[in-house]
């Protein structure tokens, strides 16, 4: 499956995120880790991709992202819960779209690797302008906040996010990507 992904997202204080839980409060969550994938050289960064392998709990999936002008494609193979325990276990892109399209940039398959992950609890529920999520992520040593909402049409979804945390009294904190976090908490540990 392949999707044109547009999210807004900020991270938040404890605070907000304990006070934005009640909007979630008809939800279950789900814990997904995700682990990341690159050279050692970050052949994928290079090139601007993010590759990842999402455990949840009773299957997988695989998701190569790419950036394009607004948001990311999104290309996901989904994996059965055994493909995935095999492939955390000894990393080989699996044949599919996202080896053809890696293998289309000349970055080593032979040298892909996991070198980090991230824990996610994850509040997921549709609202009028989007899938908004609450997430509570652990990585490193490190916690964190977040809400993101995907959205279809950019302009009108930024406006709607901006008029949520508004409505909720949240400010706006910028968030980068959570596989960006992850790196920077590696580099900041060492």
């Amino acid at each position: 499956m392949n999707q044109l992904e547009i999210e807004y997202k900020t991270l938040l204080n404890k605070a907000e995120y304990i006070r934005l839980l009640e909007i979630f409060s008809d939800t279950e969550p789900v814990i997904q880790t995700n682990y990341y994938i690159d050279t050692p050289h970050l052949d994928m960064k290079k090139h601007r991709f993010s590759l990842r392998i999402r455990l949840l709990p009773d299957a997988g999936e695989l998701t190569l992202k790419c950036p394009q002008d607004v948001g990311n494609m999104e290309y996901n193979q989904f994996l059965s819960l055994e493909e995935t325990k095999d492939l955390l276990e000894t990393f080989q892109l699996p044949k599919g779209h996202i080896h053809d399209l890696v293998t289309a940039t000349q970055i080593p398959i032979s040298q892909l690797q996991i070198w980090g992950q991230l824990t996610t609890k994850r509040y997921e529920k549709e609202v009028s302008f989007g899938l908004m999520a609450l997430d509570e992520n652990s990585y490193n040593g490190k916690r964190d906040y977040e809400l993101e909402v995907e959205v279809k049409d950019a302009e009108e979804g930024k406006i709607s996010f901006d008029f949520f945390l508004k409505k909720h009294s949240v400010k706006f904190k910028y968030a980068s990507s959570k596989v960006a976090r992850a790196a920077a908490s590696l580099k900041s540990a060492k």
